[in-house]
């Protein structure tokens, strides 16, 4: 029987070989997407393994120890990380990534790195790491191409005393963090990607089914057994699986550099990171075509009956309300978190996550029911014969209408979740505006005590084009209850960020001399200190702030002259908002890649319509023949067929996003006390042209109708 169907699929004609070559096509789009996915989170964890390896932690052994440290530094808003080391003998560990441990004066950078100190002027970039270059850090040591990572040498009494500086016998072996985030990373594309595909497979697999189970009922006639049609059934599924399958690992190797050069999470992939596992082949190489003949024999089930079982064909009982049940339970599961958080994440956990679940799995199981509801609705208003044909047939069979658009209803849901927890996260935690006085302010908060700075490092900050003021603000004696706050004499506080009130001599403020998210004023009015000016002198020095223009050049020279001032601090002088605007690019990397799923899993739903509406033209071939036999014009049968696969889609769109951004109302006020920020508009312009085209994938399988509707059809059936 195995040969007997492989006869049939590649010497069954015309209509064989098309359906060979449309279920082909189709599993091979789904699989190269489902090997992208894959070697995509095998990605993520190899970065975030090597991420890992940046901050190993201290152990001993028999090998001489070597120091290490890890500081933080910015530029233009991008994380440099430095790596301080220093071997105490010969037998001390080698950084991952470097042939030797840079001594004294020595360093090793990133190419990304490099190219930035080649591209900038020493004065805002390279002072800060003067010595010897040694060569390039490896790929072995990076996270990404894009790192900015420096290993610099020193000798053990220096590295000794930097901050976070501890001895370790072994590098490169961390384990990989965190994993949460992969399981994110996982979740997000499992839920948005993974589901469209395995839909588009299973849509293309059933193509022409009817047909099909007519010739197998045929063959039931004649004395084939159940078993043998379901082998034949299996064998012509497969083969066209197999085909496809091969098809999409030529496709996944073909475009798999360009991919991982795009910064879905963030930052960019090395290509050997988008790799695949053993697992992973074999899951994909034998789980596809697999999944492809199971879901041939379950098309074959009426068949099964009996040999004249496929003739006896009856409307489906139609879906009850209580489809919507677990969505709705979802629903109350996030209500009831806004009363009751758990302190501990696994808590929470326990609760947003099982929310979230319920939903996507109640928007699926409500998917026939809405569908349904929404043909009736149609049919009521109906005032055209093509919209009232198409409602009565999606309100007979919504289950059947609903199943080529449910992967667009779950992929709409879940990144809908996610832009706008993204949106609304960098809307309350973004950096500082551009123009503001808190954009252009340099701060360096002293780790130890400092009792004085020199009056040459202020007149050398003044000196800088741009710069506006330098101000020492010293530790504060009294504690307070706003926090950490310092005092300054109302002399020496600059006009930008204030004045002082009535009467005092001496004020408090914080040490950055603005609140985060509170914007610094000159109408801002700082509160007296109980000290008086010899007091203040005899204070230690708590922080450093220097004012300037806001420009890049302004910035960056300001902050090099600081660090090379005081080189031993754990993180370099900041701006207002710089580690806010890296953790804003990797949430809009986080967006981006929401962004994609939405693109492909509409593209997939596309797909997956057209191959329905194919399936199902073919299938309705003589009543469409018949309806223009008797006087119905090609173009409301177009209209008809048309009709059946946008109003579902698009109403399935409506609802999708509506929950998802409700969900997302949901976790954020009782996760974050934030309240959702609408989504950019790029985002739905997205949605409308991802549905725009898929609306255009539908169109172009219309000119099949004519062809295939003609008056020699309902001659010949």
């Amino acid at each position: 029987m195995i040969r007997f169907g492989l006869r049939l699929v590649l010497a069954g004609g015309r209509e064989a070989l098309t359906r060979l070559i449309v279920i082909a096509a189709a599993v091979a789009i789904g699989s190269g997407l489902l090997l992208t996915t894959l070697a995509g989170v095998n990605a993520v964890n190899a970065q975030l393994t090597r991420y890992a390896s940046m901050y190993p932690n201290a152990s001993a052994g028999d090998a001489d120890p070597l120091w290490w440290s890890n500081r933080q530094d910015y530029f233009h808003g991008k994380q440099i990380i430095r790596i301080d080391v220093a071997a105490t003998g010969s037998t001390a560990p080698t950084p991952v990534g470097i042939p030797s441990t840079p001594g004294p004066g020595e360093y090793y950078a990133s190419p990304a790195f490099r190219e930035l100190l080649a591209d900038h002027p020493a004065d805002q970039l390279g002072d800060r790491y003067p010595g010897r270059d040694l060569g390039t850090v490896g790929p072995a040591a990076l996270t990404s191409p894009d790192t900015l990572l420096v290993i610099a040498g020193g000798t053990p009494d220096q590295v000794g005393k930097l901050p976070n500086a501890q001895q370790v016998t072994r590098v490169g072996d961390s384990p990989a963090l965190p994993e949460a985030t992969v399981n994110l990373i996982l979740g997000v594309i499992a839920g948005g990607l993974l589901f469209p595909v395995l839909i588009f497979i299973g849509t293309a697999t059933r193509l022409s089914a009817a047909r099909r189970e007519q010739r197998f009922a045929a063959m039931r006639l004649v004395g084939a057994t159940p078993r043998q049609i379901s082998m034949v059934a299996a064998v012509e599924a497969a083969a066209a699986a197999v085909a496809g399958t091969a098809v999409g690992f030529g496709l996944f190797y073909a475009f798999r550099d360009p991919l991982a050069s795009i910064p879905f999470t963030g930052m960019p992939f090395f290509p050997s990171d988008m790799s695949l596992g053993v697992l992973n082949v074999l899951l994909v190489a034998l789980g596809v075509p697999a999944g492809a003949a199971l879901a041939a024999q379950v098309s074959l089930r009426r068949v099964r009956i009996s040999p004249l079982g496929v003739t006896r064909r009856v409307t489906p009982r139609a879906p009850r309300a209580y489809r919507l049940i677990p969505a709705l339970l979802g629903v109350a599961v996030l209500v009831f978190a806004l009363g009751y958080r758990p302190e501990s994440s696994d808590g929470q956990t326990a609760i947003f996550l099982p929310g979230l679940l319920l939903i996507m799995a109640g928007l699926v199981i409500a998917g026939p029911w809405l569908t349904m509801v929404g043909a009736r609705v149609l049919a009521r208003y109906a005032n055209r014969p093509a919209t009232l044909i198409a409602a009565r047939r999606l309100a007979d069979n919504p289950k059947a209408g609903f199943r080529a658009i449910s992967g667009i209803m779950l992929a709409l849901f879940v990144t809908s979740v996610a832009v706008g927890v993204i949106t609304t996260i960098i809307a309350n935690r973004g950096p500082a505006p551009i123009g503001s006085t808190d954009a252009g302010t340099v701060t360096t908060v002293f780790d130890e005590q400092t009792s004085s700075v020199p009056d040459t490092l202020f007149a050398e900050l003044r000196a800088i084009t741009g710069v506006r003021s330098a101000t020492a603000i010293r530790e504060n004696p009294v504690v307070t209850d706003s926090g950490e706050v310092g005092v300054i004499a109302c002399t020496d506080l600059p006009s930008a960020y204030g004045r002082c009130a009535d009467g005092a001599s001496v004020i408090e403020v914080p040490m950055g001399l603005s609140r985060w998210r509170e914007s610094a004023s000159p109408a801002t009015v700082w509160p007296a200190a109980s000290l008086t000016l010899d007091d203040l002198q005899r204070l230690p020095v708590g922080a450093m702030v220097v004012g300037t223009d806001g420009s890049a050049a302004a910035v960056e020279r300001t902050r090099t002259v600081l660090e090379v001032a005081f080189p031993t601090f754990w993180t370099g002088p900041n701006v207002p908002g710089d580690f806010e605007s890296d953790f804003a690019n990797t949430m809009r990397g986080w967006e981006q890649l929401a962004n994609v799923v939405i693109v492909a899993s509409l593209a997939l739903g596309g797909c997956s319509l057209a191959v329905s509406v194919i399936g199902g033209l073919t299938e309705r071939r003589r009543p469409f023949s018949l309806l223009r036999l008797s006087g119905a014009p090609v173009r409301i049968l177009r209209r008809v067929v048309a009709l059946e696969s946008a109003v579902p889609m698009l109403a399935v769109a409506a609802v999708a996003i509506g929950m998802g951004l409700l969900a997302a109302h949901l976790f954020l006020r009782a996760q974050m006390d934030y309240t959702l920020v609408a989504p950019e508009p790029r985002f739905y312009v997205i949605v409308v042209v991802g549905l725009a085209a898929c609306l255009g994938v539908i169109a172009s399988t219309l000119p099949l109708l004519e062809r295939i509707t003609g008056p020699e059809t309902a001659r010949s059936e």
